[in-house]
């Protein structure tokens, strides 16, 4: 009996137990669940890895490269006056504003009003870029687009200390210029083959984008020999374009910066971006190093830089070209035609040909061919694998430059005196002479960075008409007058022709 009402009071109070706990189930509040979990996820991705010499994983680090870069990588501050800019005259298209539509550029070119009176003091617009250090004594690699018309050029270290800057030398055709600063023991970058450069590999990308100063940006080589058709044709038909393509960030300002590998070896020089918007997408371009060598090399060597060329027209062989000029191979470069009296002609390259190789290296796309004909300097000899209806030909080429070749095409040396007062003079033609009721006579067709932009107010399409009271008619003329005055001062005369009946006169010393 004793044992069953214990029995019983068990079962109760396991039912009045369950029935409180169905009660408060269905009527405890709605509140949702917080669940802790073991370990929580890191809020960022995981260290990247990448292989070393002996094919072990280690984390990949770019601080070593940065600290061994940075320094050698200077900000590029220029002043352009007006001057550079006549109004009235043709604006050539800057292709590499399109790349960088910022006030940057905008600023490169003001507009002017044509009614200013060339005795006032033209208008200062700034503007900004990178540039690289060379070698310890203050070379200095930077993009023409950078100094182009600069009337001053200041170089700022990452150091924060600065100079002022002497451009060497220019070329248009590479988008490339050499300044130099007067210092010793400076950082610098050393170049290295851009050849061996792979798709894949990491880059960094160092230079003063937006001005906010010194900046490394990462990422990796996207393509090689990459033509954006930056330049224009109509004026450069022998520019080069074979760029090393990147993803790591590039913006404005970063022009003439460093392209680095992971040893901190320079492999190209950045140059431009593809961008709907003027800011960085993803596209970044760089001048392979190889080709900045021999640029820098012409202008320290000779003053200039001296191109050779093959003299033909060429396309790459796809399937069009295959059907349509029944060609027996499906790859190579395409001959279209031959120039008279270029190289191509000489060594007996024929249209229709299809270049294979160049110095036994598989060729298959025209920038690179462009590239490293532009390497060579004329009388230096190549050597040329072509394919003509199926037969393979090899055949020795010997370069000539461009002013052999297509000296309508070439651009015109400046004499000693040009180079000295920072001009290019044309004679006056008879026609002319008579228009404007002179004699004799130089036109000031371009001004750049010289004597004549640093110490006087003369501007483009000035005529020259006496030089200390000799009346100049030639070249040979001014540099005549010049070099007997060169401990002395000059005093130049002459006339704008929109106003022939008002002289001129502007004075300066050496």
């Amino acid at each position: 009996m004793r044992k069953n009402i214990i029995i019983s009071a068990l079962v109760a109070l396991l039912v009045t137990v369950a029935t409180i706990g169905v009660y408060n189930y269905f009527t405890r509040p709605t509140t949702p669940r917080v669940v802790f979990q073991d370990e929580l996820s890191a809020p960022v991705n995981n260290v990247l890895y990448t292989l070393d010499e002996n094919g072990n994983a280690v984390p990949l680090d770019f601080t070593q490269t940065a600290k061994k870069v940075a320094p050698a990588v200077v900000q590029i501050n220029v002043e352009i006056t007006s001057r550079s800019k006549r109004s009235g005259q043709r604006e050539v298209r800057d292709p590499f504003r399109d790349f960088f539509n910022d006030d940057f550029f905008r600023d490169f070119f003001p507009n002017q009003s044509p009614q200013r009176n060339p005795r006032q003091e033209p208008p200062v617009a700034m503007g900004k870029g990178s540039g690289v250090i060379i070698n310890s004594n203050g070379y200095i690699v930077t993009n023409n687009h950078v100094v182009e018309n600069a009337s001053r050029v200041e170089v700022k270290m990452n150091d924060q200390s600065t100079y002022d800057a002497e451009v060497i030398g220019t070329d248009p055709s590479t988008d490339l210029a050499l300044l130099k600063i007067d210092a010793s023991n400076l950082p610098y970058v050393e170049m290295v083959n851009s050849d061996h450069v792979e798709v894949g590999e990491w880059v960094l990308a160092i230079g003063n984008p937006l001005s906010f100063g010194s900046t490394v940006t990462a990422g990796i080589v996207s393509a090689v020999g990459r033509n954006i058709n930056i330049f224009d044709r109509n004026e450069n038909p022998y520019a080069i374009e074979s760029f090393i393509q990147t993803d790591a960030a590039i913006n404005k300002g970063n022009s003439g910066g460093a392209l680095v590998n992971l040893n901190g070896d320079l492999i190209g020089i950045n140059s431009a971006i593809a961008s709907p918007t003027g800011y960085y997408a993803g596209y970044g371009f760089a001048i392979p190093s190889n080709l900045v060598n021999k640029v820098i090399e012409d202008i320290l060597e000779y003053g200039e830089v001296r191109r050779a060329v093959l003299g033909v027209t060429i396309a790459e062989v796809d399937p069009r070209i295959v059907e349509e000029n029944n060609l027996k191979v499906n790859r190579g470069i395409y001959v279209d035609s031959v120039v008279s009296n270029s190289s191509a002609s000489e060594a007996g390259i024929q249209p229709k040909d299809v270049i294979l190789k160049l110095d036994g290296e598989n060729i298959d796309r025209v920038p690179v061919l462009q590239e490293k004909i532009a390497r060579k300097r004329p009388g230096e000899e190549i050597e040329l694998t072509l394919d003509r209806n199926g037969k393979t030909i090899n055949t020795t080429v010997k370069l000539k430059s461009l002013n052999d070749t297509r000296p309508d095409l070439a651009v015109q040396q400046l004499s000693a005196v040009e180079k000295q007062l920072g001009v290019s003079l044309e004679e006056l033609t008879e026609e002319e002479k008579s228009q404007l009721g002179l004699e004799n006579g130089l036109k000031v067709v371009k001004l750049g960075r010289g004597v004549i932009m640093d110490k006087t107010r003369i501007e483009e399409g000035f005529i020259i008409t006496k030089v200390n009271d000799q009346a100049v008619n030639s070249k040979k003329d001014l540099e005549k007058v010049i070099n007997s005055r060169r401990e002395s001062g000059v005093l130049i005369e002459g006339i704008y022709p929109a106003r022939p009946n008002q002289k001129v006169y502007e004075a300066f010393g050496f």
